[in-house]
């Protein structure tokens, strides 16, 4: 049986011949020519086509057909995911990356999905994985144009979080992390402060991340490590607003941003703000008012004025048991303290007595009393613009925040951080920044976890196979899992 070869020369070229295989030998019954472009190929095949047609044996040459694999001296290159590589692609175009126009930083976000690693390890699996080949040399020689690039993707994710999420960003939710180092070398920037991640003798850095109700990133900034969290959130805000041409939102954060100053200047420059009380920290007048006035009731609310603004107040029976525990197992431990007479650093309800030595603080346990089972919540919104039920249930999407940094710091392994350089280090949270969009951009499209779906499209392999008789290249891609085939769908790809 004839068929048509298409060949390299040595000159680069691809020469397309009509031969047949006798005894596994090529017999060449015409040779085309040869031509270096798509097109010169395509007008010789079709020569051939035409030269067999003549022939008195008649065509063997179907105008359409899948291609056969020959096993004969067929051999196994490799198994390659680029199906996997394909499918994360689409995902960055659909959520509007691909216009930064930069491949490694796309590829390295995609990495940080699949197996977060160091940048070169993460060079290495690209080629590893995908066959797709970085220079090593080029990220570190790319660093200052990717970190350049921050503003553009922060833009990028407000709009998809506009036009595709349909948020009108009415509502912002704020709240910061620290990321340590595997380093004790210290600098402006890596600075040892508190550390959420229990590191404290590590030199971190604060980052302080916005995201929508739905827990979408739309900013983040990075601030040295011993900064307070309080002052934060207003650069963020007023750089997000001025950048991105966002109508003035209300903002959601938590108790640690509690400041009557920081909260005055927010309401100042016209924005809302809906963030945690410290109840513990308030007047006892306040105190005893909230007390008898929710007296207890499992779901009751109410509102009363505060320096912060409106403190909206609420009863949970369930909290109750909780905070009762907490507070019984406390003064056990102040109780024992006092027996000793060793209070400690931490003794939350004991206090120095000059003639007795230490006692018990009757007055502030019996303050903890009063608020076993309240939870307060300040904001400058009116009450006829938001009652008091939506102002908990728009504090309550704070978890989403939280979810935001947890995936961040686990499924994307944000931290311990490597580097050493501000720019690099920079140029790393934008990675993990545009990962996270991503991220939660499928998860939001799909309704199932990150780890779920990359699992689900990592299952699709290429085998490619060389046939060294024919040179015919086949890529045999294994069956597509029902997930696999749902992302497709959720991002417009055609199965």
């Amino acid at each position: 049986m004839a068929s048509i070869r298409k060949t390299r020369t040595a000159s680069g070229a691809i020469a397309v011949q009509v031969v047949r295989y006798v005894n596994r030998r090529v017999v060449v019954l015409k040779h085309m020519g040869s031509a270096h472009d798509q097109a010169g190929v395509d007008q010789l095949v079709e020569q051939a086509l035409a030269w067999y047609e003549g022939q008195p044996q008649g065509t063997l040459f179907p105008t359409a057909g899948k291609p056969s694999l020959v096993v004969e001296g067929t051999e196994f290159l490799g198994s390659w995911h680029t199906f996997a590589h394909g499918v994360l692609s689409k995902l960055a175009e659909h959520c509007g990356f691909h216009a930064l126009g930069d491949a490694l930083l796309q590829d390295l976000a995609i990495m940080r999905l699949v197996e977060p690693a160091s940048k070169l390890r993460s060079l290495h699996l690209l080629d590893e994985y995908f066959g797709i080949h970085h220079a090593r040399r080029a990220f570190y020689r790319r660093l200052a144009q990717m970190a350049a690039l921050k503003e553009r993707a922060e833009g990028i994710a407000v709009r998809y979080a506009k036009d595709s999420l349909c948020d009108g960003l009415s509502l912002v939710l704020y709240d910061v992390t620290t990321l340590y180092f595997e380093t004790f070398t210290t600098d402006e920037l890596r600075v040892p402060g508190f550390s959420k991640d229990n590191m404290p003798q590590q030199p971190q850095v604060v980052v302080g991340l916005l995201v929508t109700r739905s827990g979408f990133p739309l900013g983040f900034e990075v601030f040295p490590g011993n900064t307070f969290e309080g002052k934060t959130m207003l650069p963020i805000l007023e750089a997000f607003i001025a950048k991105h041409e966002v109508s003035t939102p209300t903002v959601v954060a938590d108790a640690a941003m509690l400041s009557q100053d920081l909260l005055k200047e927010i309401a100042q420059r016209g924005m809302c703000y809906i963030v945690a009380a410290r109840l513990a920290n308030a007047a006892p007048a306040l105190i005893d008012q909230a007390s008898k006035a929710l007296d207890q009731r499992d779901g009751r609310c109410i509102r009363l004025p505060s320096p912060h603004g409106d403190m909206v107040c609420s009863f949970s029976t369930k909290r109750y048991k909780k905070d009762k525990h907490t507070l019984d197992k406390a003064i056990a431990k102040a109780e024992l303290m006092v027996e000793k007479g060793e209070p400690g650093k931490r003794a939350k309800f004991v206090k120095a007595n000059t003639k007795e030595g230490y006692k018990l603080d009757q007055e502030r346990i019996e303050r903890a009393r009063q608020l076993l089972g309240v939870k307060g919540y300040c904001t400058n919104i009116p009450k006829e613009q938001l009652d008091n039920a939506s102002v908990i249930a728009r504090y309550h999407d704070l978890w989403q925040v939280e979810k935001a940094f947890r995936m961040a710091k686990s499924d994307l392994a944000s931290r311990p951080v490597f580097h050493f350089q501000e720019r690099a280090i920079r140029v790393h949270l934008l990675i993990c920044f545009i990962a996270l969009a991503m991220a939660r951009a499928l998860e939001l499209r799909t309704g199932v976890s990150l780890r779920q779906n990359i699992d689900a499209i990592w299952k699709v392999t290429d085998a490619h196979l060389h046939n060294r008789i024919t040179g015919q290249r086949n890529i045999l891609r294994s069956p597509l899992p029902e997930q696999a085939i749902n992302i497709m769908a959720s991002l417009g790809m055609s199965y």
